[in-house]
């Protein structure tokens, strides 16, 4: 199977896919909690819950990511080796 992406974009979706599941889930749990910060004020969202909820649609989203790009940065390794040439 030959990769689709280049091993750059690959591992570089990777490590963003990461950072951005760990920052959305803090901030998902954050809000189904119904921490002040985030629901106290005048102009801030009402429903926790559904606010969250959307954000962990976004860290599945993410995760998604994670594996595809995962995959395709493994595809690179892999098609790497074959061409080296062992003494």
């Amino acid at each position: 199977m030959k990769p689709v992406v280049s091993s750059m974009q690959a591992w570089s979706c990777v490590v963003i896919s990461v950072f951005a599941i760990v920052i959305l889930s803090i901030l998902g749990g954050l809000y189904r909690t119904g921490h002040h910060e985030f629901l106290g004020g005048a102009d801030d969202p009402e429903n926790g819950a559904e606010v969250a909820g959307t954000i962990f649609t976004a860290v599945i989203v993410y995760a998604a990511f994670l594996v595809f790009c995962g995959l395709q940065g493994l595809l690179h390794i892999r098609q790497q080796r074959r061409g080296v040439i062992a003494l």
